[in-house]
């Protein structure tokens, strides 16, 4: 590993920035890199924004994936280098953003009975009902879900704050019938050896996989689930005749 690239770790790692971030401001940095074949310390602010153009003109790259490379950049240059703070331009999106699709009931259901492991199944219902990340529901320990208090502890979730989720009973039971056959370890989804937990695009290619086979034809990944949670809470909240009820924690 170059110093430079250490360095820039750790600028990213003491402002508290998710490991996911790390690995994507130094991909778009080494893709800089082999594209004008030179250091990016040796490249100038021009040349910079022209591989910016480059990627969204040419090689017709999402907004959202030059908008990161371009604040890679800028974090590059202005942190771990200490250059005067450069504003790389990307450009507007030209397309509205869609409205994401949201599936139905019925559809989270044929979703869940189109999984051919009971530890699948248990990974895309621990997300739809705690209304997790796939980030967060990777990383969940067997230890956070709480019986006593019916929650699911979501440690270090978006900006790394903690917080906590609903644990449904159904969800509950069917993992102390899953632990029956199968003993928990320290990882609700571990590994094959369960040294560590499961990658984030194994679990996104499961629900991709789960998806065609239960024939959904909406757009979008596992994220939908969480979407799907929230659009339940929201329609809770609707049918309740008064505030004072009280009204579920509803995730952002």
């Amino acid at each position: 590993m170059s110093e430079r690239r250490a360095r820039m770790i750790r600028d990213m790692a003491v402002r508290g920035f998710s490991p996911r971030t790390h690995e994507a401001y130094i991909a778009a940095v080494v893709r800089l890199a082999k594209f004008y074949k030179r250091s990016p310390d040796q490249l100038t602010n021009d040349e910079v924004q022209a591989y910016l153009a480059h990627l969204f003109q040419e090689r017709k790259l999402s907004w959202s994936t030059c908008s990161q490379a371009a604040h890679a950049f800028r974090f590059l240059y202005h942190v771990t280098l200490g250059h005067d703070r450069a504003q790389f331009h990307v450009p507007a999106p030209r397309q509205p953003q869609k409205l994401p699709e949201i599936l139905s009931r019925e559809e989270v259901w044929r979703l869940f009975h189109a999984c051919t492991r009971v530890r699948d199944r248990l990974l895309l219902a621990t997300t739809y009902a705690a209304g997790l990340r796939v980030s967060e529901v990777v990383n969940l320990k067997v230890s956070d879900l709480d019986a006593d208090r019916m929650t699911v502890r979501i440690a270090a979730g978006q900006g790394g704050v903690d917080r906590y989720g609903p644990l449904s009973p159904r969800l509950l039971k069917d993992w102390r019938a899953c632990w029956q056959t199968t003993p928990p370890g320290l990882w609700l989804f571990p590994n094959r050896p369960g040294t560590r937990p499961i990658d984030i695009t194994v679990a996104q290619k499961l629900y991709t996989l789960t998806k065609l086979r239960a024939g959904l034809r909406k757009q979008g990944g596992i994220h939908a689930l969480r979407r799907g949670l929230v659009k339940k809470c929201v329609n809770e909240i609707r049918r309740r005749p008064s505030s004072r009820a009280g009204s579920p924690h509803v995730p952002r």
